[in-house]
């Protein structure tokens, strides 16, 4: 059985993603215990709110070094995926830094900030966080900031110019939707990465 560990960022609506979890029969344990999340076989690194305030609680709770230094493989949700790259806009603070890319306000094309609702995302095939899912399946978006595509990006979702739905390196993965709220995509997302990563 996988040692799952979603890490307590203290942003974010953990228990939805533990449910999440659960409804798929997989049983994942909500810790800030720097042993726990050392020792677990995969992570899940969730956050909502603003980069600056995330990053002051991962500091807080001495998770920063922990998280950097992580080989397992690490899923970032939302916020927690923005705080995988070097720097966010929001709030002008260096974040965890474990890819390229910087997390910058959505582009103003016209369209209501935050992107919110449900958005089709195009990710590079075969890629193993996405097996069983069709192409161009919609997935469930809550955001204001994003990362623009670059040579990490493994999915994109358009909302008036494209973004980073999915970013990519090494051990770390993120995703900028809420795979625990986009029905039976985001439930075969996160089996994948616990069966397939």
């Amino acid at each position: 059985m996988t040692n799952l560990i979603i890490i307590n960022t203290g942003c974010a609506n953990l228990s939805s993603v533990k449910f999440a979890f659960d409804r798929l029969g997989i049983q994942a344990e909500i810790s800030c215990d720097l042993d726990k999340i050392k020792s677990a076989d995969k992570l899940l690194l969730p956050g909502v709110g603003t980069a600056a305030a995330a990053m002051k609680i991962l500091q807080d709770r001495d998770l920063i070094d922990t998280i950097r230094n992580a080989t397992q493989p690490m899923l970032g949700i939302c916020l927690g995926m923005q705080l995988m790259t070097e720097f966010s806009a929001e709030g002008d603070v260096g974040t965890l830094n474990l890819m390229s890319g910087k997390t910058e306000l959505i582009p103003n094309t016209g369209l209501p900030l935050p992107h919110m609702g449900w958005n089709k995302v195009q990710y590079q095939a075969d890629h193993p966080l996405f097996h069983g899912i069709e192409q161009n399946s919609h997935f469930y978006f809550v955001h204001s900031y994003a990362v623009l595509p670059n040579e990490n990006t493994i999915a994109t979702a358009d909302y008036g110019e494209p973004f980073s739905a999915a970013i990519a390196s090494k051990n770390f993965y993120g995703v900028q939707f809420h795979p625990e709220r986009s029905g039976k995509n985001g439930a075969q997302l996160l089996k994948n990465f616990v069966e397939n990563i």
